[in-house]
């Protein structure tokens, strides 16, 4: 029997696809890499007999990035990023295995249906799973077609058979467009913001991001927010009149009028018109007119839409609305929600999708009187060519989802529904007054029909005063007439949803990628997410937009990057040549780098009126070796101290504290030692800032501490403090902190691991003894005498902290991977998430630690 191999995007997926495929009768297991399930079953397919096995993917198998050394931003120009340095396609995940993975399944196959997304990012991905799984499928007799491509819009069964009926094959110009796009960012990101973040945070300590990034679609992005904030700056407010008149209707009543004029900018002129008409007792009636109008039903929602009004309605951010539409896309409620399609195709069920609602008990009311009086056809959008609008393909209650999911769900249903509904249709009132020489205005809505509103009444027309019946000729008494003072007001800084409205306008990403770039510039501090969703642009970011502008003006206008969109469009169209494309678009942006880097004075400018030097910023913290001077530690981010005497500065680990270490210096360059931390319950440890930055031997990197260091003597060193191998990475190793007493912690160099051990002890040391049943690294501890554990009064103990009974009862893990083998029940397990006693498993001997050198000892965690 031939096997069928078939590969989604997300494991909820395959599972979701296989269960309707199967009639949910297949069985399961876990896949090598324990992320991705293999579920199994037999059918039919292209007429014969078959075994299929369905799996998934998590996203992108492969990345883009650069070989070698051109990864190390001190050995490269950034110049070279855009043509001499090689590419390669690396595990986005190594982790995860994926490539051995798909290999160990496909092996034997015949086949492979490709059930990825269907966008261009699916259809790479599609490539990206042939790449692996083609190599070590069963060989075909010549001319059979072996790889097949799944196109659907929705998790239903409907839906889900007809792709499975009507197979095609993966588009290879829509994968290319988006290979393309991969290295035009990367290449043109990474010299831009290699270069602007060397220069710049070698020069000003307060800047206070970790990466002045530079991204084709980012950086036109901040440029909106910007540009919106210098009109604001910009703004001068003009003082002006308004004429104001109020008319009696009858004793209680009175209608506020709208002057015709609107308002003047002088002042004796508008003090003219009042003069003129506040003597009039009488409002004379000039005409009046009724006229019935229509607020249109919304069209079919796209993602845009969604993303904007998730923003300014439901105040959730464009990326973490996007997640929640994706999460019910995979649970079967809504349908793909990357779309830039907002209309139906003829052939579309709108009456099906229309019925799962009827029983609902928020809209029930509304869908069947839609289903017995007839459906309205949607109105004529923009059919894109892609993905159906998003619509609801099952209905869901607040109690089921929950939270912003539930909102969002709520949202997609109810402009489902109003999208088939009737208009809103409203009779408009309007009267029309002559108080002396000038002409006053009133109007009024009366609704006819609520139409669309009526499932979303936050679009209803608002309720007016009725306007009372009257004819030419007749008069109305006069109540008041005066002048008021205003001014004009400056414009808001831009919601997330105005941003969306000129990102798509100018085409600046892609429906799924808007939500990436707006995050962007908020992680990267170039703006910050006021009230209401508006983005203010942070002192960083205007000053980067403002020199981009007077150095070259196309790195940040929005016209240069949406000339690329559509050259990577035509290549998805097969319209396009990739390499031309390519080799254009990087000869455009070298030349503009280059004219960059030489003109980059003119951003300095205006830097040094924003930002303080390195030498100004900062407190004295630890001493410099070279010079024995204090070097002054800078907060912001990112954290470093700089030498002002040597003119030099050193990066220092992120996220945690930096504090002085009890003035010890390095023994081998004579700086003063400092202790960075993440908490108190966290990991801590020592470091020698010039060997932070400049290892000293061979078998360091940098951005290594002092518990990964090599000395053979050194007492803050891996060699003297190791203590064993951590079995949660395989490069770690368990490293005492002696930093930590009297709540003693071991914490692995590489992982988040870390062990709360001997508590209250007075001392705990390594020994350079090991133990004789694993060959760890014994412990010597002291207690208190009061506090002391240990049998028969005694205070001090020599053991291992995995063998010993004694130690085993001391030791509690934390942080530790839950999924890990090692921690799958056991004698020593706690209670509690991510907890267990230190034990080595009977017959499992670690291997041994050379006294004069530190190397893997294993440790192991039941």
């Amino acid at each position: 029997m031939k096997t069928v191999l078939m590969v989604a995007e997300k494991p909820s997926l395959a599972q979701s696809i296989a269960k309707i495929l199967s009639r949910g009768s297949m069985s399961s297991h876990k896949g090598l890499n324990g992320a991705c399930s293999v579920h199994e079953y037999t059918g039919t397919f292209a007429g014969q007999p078959v075994c299929f096995k369905m799996t998934s993917v998590c996203g992108h198998v492969m990345t883009l990035d650069f070989l070698g050394k051109y990864n190390k931003w001190d050995k490269v120009d950034p110049a070279e990023l855009f043509s001499q340095a090689p590419t390669e396609k690396k595990e986005a995940n190594p982790k995860l295995n994926m490539v051995k993975f798909l290999q160990v399944e496909g092996r034997g196959c015949d086949y492979i249906v490709l059930w990825l997304d269907c966008d261009k990012e699916g259809e790479n991905i599609c490539f990206e799973v042939l790449d692996a799984v083609l190599p070590v499928m069963n060989k075909t007799h010549s001319g059979e077609k072996t790889v097949f491509r799944a196109r659907f819009s929705s998790i239903t069964d409907t839906d889900i058979c007809n792709a499975m009926a009507r197979l095609g094959e993966p588009d290879h110009n829509e994968a290319l467009s988006v290979d393309a796009r991969q290295e035009l960012d990367l290449r043109i990101g990474c010299a831009f913001t290699r270069f602007q973040t060397k220069y710049f945070q070698g020069k000003y300590g307060d800047l206070d991001s970790s990466l002045i990034s530079f991204g084709p679609c980012q950086t036109p992005t901040l440029g909106f927010c910007v540009e919106r904030h210098d009109k604001i700056q910009s703004f001068k407010p003009e003082t002006y009149w308004v004429l104001q008149a109020k008319v009696n209707t009858d004793k209680d009543r009175s209608l506020l009028l709208d002057w015709d004029r609107v308002r003047v900018f002088d002042r004796e002129i508008a003090q003219m018109f009042l003069n003129l008409t506040k003597q009039e007792k009488e409002a004379q009636v000039e005409a009046t007119s009724k006229k019935e109008k229509a607020k249109q039903r919304p069209l079919a929602l796209n993602t845009v839409e969604m993303l904007r009004v998730a923003s300014s309605s439901l105040g959730m951010g464009p990326q973490h609305a996007m997640q929640t539409a994706e999460r019910l896309y995979m649970q079967g409620y809504i349908s793909y929600p990357r779309t830039e399609t907002t209309h139906y195709p003829e052939n579309f069920d709108l009456k099906g999708s229309l019925r799962q609602q009827a029983s609902h008990p928020y809209w029930a009311d509304t869908v069947k009187r839609l289903l017995a009086e007839g459906i309205n056809r949607p109105r004529k959008g923009h059919d894109a060519g892609d993905h159906p609008p998003i619509t609801p393909m099952r209905s869901a209650t607040e109690a089921e989802l929950g939270g912003d999911a539930w909102r969002l769900y709520e949202y997609i249903t109810r402009h489902f529904i109003a999208t088939v509904s009737h208009d809103c249709k409203y009779l408009q009132s309007t009267i029309s007054f002559r108080i002396g020489p000038e002409l006053f205005t009133c109007s009024g809505r009366t609704v006819i029909s609520p139409g669309f509103t009526e499932i979303m009444p936050w679009q209803s027309v608002p309720l007016e005063e009725s306007l009372p019946t009257c004819q030419r000729g007749d008069t109305f008494p006069v109540g008041e007439v005066k002048v008021l003072e205003k001014q004009t007001s400056p414009p808001d800084y831009l919601t997330e949803a105005e941003l969306i409205t000129l990102m798509e306008k100018h085409g600046i990403g892609t429906d799924a990628s808007i939500p990436v770039h707006i995050n962007n510039i908020c992680q990267r501090n170039y703006v910050t997410v006021e009230s209401g969703r508006r983005l203010k642009p942070t002192n960083l970011g205007i000053v980067l937009v403002h020199g981009y502008y007077k150095i070259d003006a196309e790195l940040v206008l929005p016209t240069i990057r949406s000339a690329v969109e559509k050259q990577l469009n035509l290549i998805a169209q097969g319209k396009a040549n990739y390499r031309q494309v390519l080799g254009h678009t990087l000869d455009v942006f070298k030349r503009k780098f280059h004219y960059f880097v030489d003109s980059i004075a003119g951003m300095d400018e205006l830097m040094e009126v924003s930002f303080s030097p390195l030498a100004a910023t900062g407190k004295p913290l630890s001493r410099c070796g070279k010079c024995h001077r204090f070097m002054k530690y800078i907060q912001a981010k990112p954290s470093r101290l700089h030498c002002s005497h040597c003119d030099e500065t050193y990066t220092l680990p992120q996220n945690g504290t930096i504090k002085l270490y009890k003035e010890l210096r390095c023994p081998l360059d004579d700086f003063e030692l400092v202790l960075w931390s993440s908490g108190s319950r966290g990991k801590s440890y020592p470091l020698c800032p010039y060997c932070y930055n400049h290892p000293p031997f061979r078998d360091m990197k940098k951005g290594m501490g002092c518990n990964e260091c090599t000395h053979p003597s050194c007492q803050h060193s891996l060699s003297l403090l190791g203590i064993g191998q951590c079995v949660e990475c395989e490069s770690g190793v368990l490293v005492l902190d002696p930093t930590s007493g009297p709540k003693w912690k071991v914490a692995c160099n590489k992982c988040n691991v870390v062990a709360h051990c001997f508590e209250n002890a007075h001392r705990v040391r390594v020994s350079a003894d090991t133990c004789n049943v694993c060959e760890a690294a014994l412990l010597d501890v002291d207690f208190n005498k009061a506090k002391s554990p240990l049998p028969g009064d005694e205070t001090q103990h020599v053991g291992c902290v995995f063998c010993d009974p004694v130690f085993q009862e001391l030791v509690e893990l934390k942080h530790a991977a839950s999924c890990h083998p090692m921690h799958r029940g056991g004698p020593g397990r706690r209670q509690g998430r991510g907890r267990g006693r230190a034990r080595r498993p009977p017959g499992k001997p670690n291997p041994r630690r050379p006294k004069d050198k530190m190397s893997a000892l294993a440790a192991y965690f039941v």
